[in-house]
């Protein structure tokens, strides 16, 4: 084919001149007219390109053929490599513009577009020497400065990050995302009230910022102005509904104001808006987790790996969910990958701790937790973790200087509340009897803020339908739905009464497994209610519970004779446990009813018993408790319930030890007198005490209490006539 003529000087001269007189309707169509028998001619693409830019047309085209005609002009590479920038193309963006820079190394624009192409690749550290240079070329270029801050912060450069966001604002003063970004570079040092100035700086140049009011959020949230860091967020979302990060930070400060159900919500909208962000679901996996929630929180983190297998948030939290569902081996593996990546994760390396303290290895726990404070002195778990896997002494100063300094910061409300028990373990262990109390009140009525109510009525009314449901009669009937096997043992009754101590006994002997608490039977209960109201109760309900139960406990244990479920609250479904498995043992743990009470109030039990943070709820709970118990002493027969009282098992640990292996069907095994030494996981609340040889040091422990008993009282008829 024949060389085609290049266009005359006069023709490109007339097209430069539309352009600059701001005619670009009129190069536009001037250049597709040329192009017609000049198509090779690059720098008619150029123009046309340019034209088409400044109409706000897709000009991609014309800038492809432009580079690609005209392979040593710099500025035909730059621009297709600006255009790529604007659509987020950043691979293909960067290669124009390395081109580009090849051909004239001092491009200021290039430089800027090119370091920034680099920095949204997460190669923050190459990108900074490029906007050095383009400050170099350019020193006013307020652009270049602002972006060279951004690549610092995020290498963690807040100094640095701080004065190139100076010197960018030096230049234009009034520019709204200049002054936002360096608010956030104040807040990342904890300068939150300068922090606050400078942000509200932003907002007065520009109301409509969602960053800024985003990142108000932030600052008032680091101040434990939580309501006011809530409305600022929601500020963020209002003018920008699809702001993932302001609903994520929006969820994160909601529990914290007793809006759960919102929370969780926000996250389903984020989710729903950018599936594949895997930060949405590993905040949805730790929301879900908090709650207890642990399938469903595993099922989350499992989503984040999915798409981002080295985020190491979630790798530790799914390890947490692990653990929780008793899969200590595969929640080890997932702390350990965490660890792999970032050998500094506090987070990982602190379950690692908890997962020894699990199997009873509490120095190696102990060494875990303290190497997690010297990485991070301000990881309250790690404080709280010390404190509750073993007795603290007078030695333990410094750790309590640690945690009051903890508490003097504007903490998220589960950090705090946790310290405070931890606070209260402390001086509770060194016999300050009025201190310790102080911190447990602080903690109970912290965790009454999380705005989980405790329904006095809806208990007695629940209770109330237990009993008619399943009274004499009913029980008395054949049970032709149920199960024959006699593997299942229950262990029940109120927290912190001893079904821990009773299960580690048991699991001692070589054909007993520990299952720890299992949830299966609350989900149960509600299934069975609801047929029950839907008028869909069969024989077939209650033959698929007792299937699905069985199969669960093979999962657990293939070869056990017995298996243990030790979840107390299992006293509500004695009667549908019976229907389900006629021959099964319920084992039932009675502990005198203020040292009961007052553990509970001593423990963190989280949202699941909202009974448990004030002294009236617990009366009443209890109360309620004994009048179902007793209804069941009534109608369940002798062979099926074995009443344990814990004073008598801490004074004769043999005597009843042979009575609980006698009542479920197996021979005596001495190793159940050394149940402390059993290799198991154990993760309740008492896995310190279990591991320790028995004593009975824990009954009457209120007595160090009496002042501070209030409604307790009444529980026990003796104590209140002798106190009263």
């Amino acid at each position: 084919m024949p060389a085609q003529p290049l266009p005359n000087p006069e023709a490109v001269g007339a097209l430069v001149a539309l352009l600059e007189r701001e005619r670009p309707a009129e190069a536009e169509a001037r250049a597709r007219e040329l192009l017609e028998t000049r198509p090779s001619a690059g720098i008619l693409w150029k123009i046309l390109s340019v034209a088409l830019m400044r109409q706000g047309k897709d000009a991609l085209s014309a800038l492809h053929r432009a580079a690609e005609l005209m392979p040593g002009d710099a500025e035909a590479h730059a621009n297709l490599g600006a255009a790529l920038h604007d659509r987020g193309h950043w691979f293909e963006a960067l290669e124009s513009l390395q081109r580009a820079l090849a051909l004239d190394p001092n491009a200021e624009q290039a430089l800027i577009d090119a370091a920034n192409a680099l920095k949204a690749l997460g190669r923050a550290r190459e990108a900074v020497p490029l906007y050095e240079r383009a400050i170099a070329r350019a020193p006013r270029a307020a652009e270049a400065h602002n972006n060279l801050g951004n690549a610092e912060l995020e290498l963690g450069h807040t100094a640095q990050a701080e004065t190139s966001y100076r010197r960018a604002l030096d230049l234009e003063p009034r520019s709204a995302d200049i002054l936002c970004n360096l608010g956030n570079a104040l807040r990342i040092q904890g300068r939150f009230e300068e922090a606050i100035a400078t942000t509200r700086r932003a907002l007065a140049a520009d109301p409509s910022s969602s960053v800024a009011h985003n990142n108000l959020g932030l600052c008032l949230a680091g101040l434990g102005r939580r309501a006011e860091a809530a409305a600022s967020y929601r500020q963020a979302v209002a003018l920008n509904p699809a702001y993932l990060e302001a609903l994520n930070n929006l969820a994160a400060v909601l529990p914290e104001l007793g809006a759960r159900g919102e929370a969780q919500a926000l996250l389903a909208r984020a989710i729903q808006l950018d599936p594949a962000r895997a930060e949405s679901h590993c905040n949805l996996g730790s929301l879900l987790f908090e709650f207890r929630r642990v399938d469903e929180a595993a099922a989350s983190y499992r989503r984040a790996l999915a798409l981002e297998p080295r985020n190491v948030a979630a790798l530790a939290g799914l390890g947490a969910a692990l653990r929780m569902q008793g899969l200590a081996a595969e929640a080890e593996a997932s702390c350990r990958a965490a660890l792999e990546i970032d050998p500094r994760s506090v987070s990982a390396l602190s379950l690692l701790g908890e997962l020894r303290a699990d199997r009873g290895q509490f120095a190696e726990a102990d060494e875990l937790f303290r190497r997690t404070i010297d990485l991070d002195p301000g990881f309250p778990f790690a404080y709280y973790s010390i404190a509750a896997n073993r007795r603290m002494t007078a030695a333990d100063a410094a750790w309590l200087a640690g945690t009051d300094a903890l508490l003097a910061r504007n903490l998220p409300l589960r950090h705090e509340i946790s310290l405070r028990y931890a606070r209260g373990k402390y001086f509770d262990d060194l016999k300050q009897y009025e201190e310790a109390f102080a911190s447990y009140r602080q903690a109970n009525e912290l965790v009454k803020r999380y705005g989980v109510e405790y329904d006095r009525r809806g208990l007695a009314r629940r209770v109330d339908r237990v009993i008619e449901r399943f009274d004499a009669d009913a029980m008395r009937r054949p049970r032709a739905a149920g199960h024959d096997s006699e593997r299942p043992v229950f262990i029940v009754g109120m927290p912190r009464s001893g079904t821990s101590l009773t299960e580690q006994i048991l699991a001692s002997h070589p054909q007993i497994y520990g299952a720890g608490e299992l949830p299966f039977w609350q989900t149960a209960f509600a299934a069975y209610e609801a047929a029950e109201l839907a008028g869909r109760m069969d024989t077939g309900l209650i033959a698929g519970m007792a299937q699905r139960y069985l199969e669960r406990l093979t999962a657990l244990s293939s070869r056990a004779a017995r298996v243990v479920d030790k979840m107390p609250l299992n006293f509500m479904s004695v009667g549908l446990i019976l229907a389900a498995f006629p021959r099964a043992r319920i084992i039932h743990l009675q502990r005198h009813p203020i040292d009961t009470c007052l553990s509970i109030y001593f423990h963190y039990f989280s949202h699941l018993h909202p009974y448990a943070n004030d002294l009236d709820n617990l009366a009443h709970y209890y109360r309620e408790y004994l009048r179902l118990m007793n209804h069941w002493r009534t109608v369940v027969p002798p062979a099926n319930l074995l009443e344990v009282p814990y004073e008598a098992l801490t004074a004769d640990q043999e005597v009843w030890t042979r009575r609980l292996l006698d009542f479920v069907g197996l021979p005596w095994d001495a190793r159940c007198l050394d149940f402390h030494a059993t290799d198991r996981v154990v993760i309740t609340l008492s896995k310190w005490q279990v591991r320790q040889k028995m004593h009975g040091a824990s009954s009457g422990r209120f007595k160090n209490y009496e002042k501070f008993l209030g409604p307790l009282r009444e529980l026990d008829p003796i104590f209140a006539q002798e106190s009263g």
